[in-house]
């Protein structure tokens, strides 16, 4: 019995010290990386956005609007494909029978709203447009389909990824608990090796409830490289 005690205090002890130093598989920035980008737009990222006040204190802290520009900045110096995967709302995604929480209160607030999928009518500066900074650098990348709950299930990055024979994707953008993390998931099933830009991203922080900080466990579990966009950069002029 004793021994039998010796032994399982040493698989947990043991086990306990794995988890306080997770593995790093580490993550080689070669020709088949690219980088994506999710829902870089307006209502996300600007004080004139519906989400500012409660995704603004981590966007702000984490100074998200200049880091996703370096991160675009760095795709186009180095020469690497950059992806943006957006976020949309027509009149017919309003028709939707049931909803989660937040489908629910974006529909409510009218996030991403355009009028419909073949009119510009009223989307430059809109919530659903993208950062004006970024512009510049959205004429050079791969805008997908919009996707339409979190996740690239239901638009077109993946098969957009594969046709130009990426297998490595560098992934920032917003909202990190939510499109973020969704696209790591889909991604990492699909067979793509990820890395996370930390700083890149930000999250809602409500009472009793900061997602940045719950997306950042996720992130540090699952893929295969979390940088700050300093070491993201470092990595890439080295």
């Amino acid at each position: 019995m004793k021994r039998t005690l010796i032994m399982l205090t040493l698989v947990l002890g043991f086990g306990h010290a794995a988890l306080a130093q997770l593995p790093e598989p580490g993550f080689v920035i070669d020709g088949n990386t690219a980088i994506v980008i999710t829902d870089p737009q307006v209502d996300f990222l600007s004080p004139q956005g519906v989400t500012w006040g409660v995704v603004g204190k981590s966007v702000t802290e984490n100074n998200t609007v200049a880091n996703i520009e370096k991160v675009f900045q760095l795709a186009g110096q180095k020469n690497i494909q950059v992806f943006v995967s957006p976020h949309y709302y027509y009149p017919h995604d309003h028709q939707w029978k049931f909803e989660g929480v937040l489908e629910t209160l974006m529909h409510n607030i009218k996030m991403f709203d355009r009028k419909d999928p073949l009119s510009l009518e009223g989307f430059d500066k809109s919530g659903a447009d993208f950062m004006p900074e970024y512009k510049k650098y959205i004429a050079n990348a791969v805008v997908t389909s919009p996707h339409k709950v979190y996740g690239p299930d239901t638009n077109d990055l993946i098969l957009q990824l594969r046709k130009r024979g990426v297998d490595k994707v560098v992934l920032a953008g917003m909202s990190a608990n939510l499109c973020v993390e969704s696209h790591m998931r889909e991604l990492l099933e699909q067979g793509f090796e990820v890395a996370i830009v930390s700083d890149a991203t930000a999250a809602a922080i409500l009472p009793g409830m900061n997602a940045y900080d719950a997306a950042m466990v996720n992130f540090k579990m699952m893929s295969s490289k979390v940088f700050t966009t300093a070491e993201l950069a470092a990595e890439l002029n080295k």
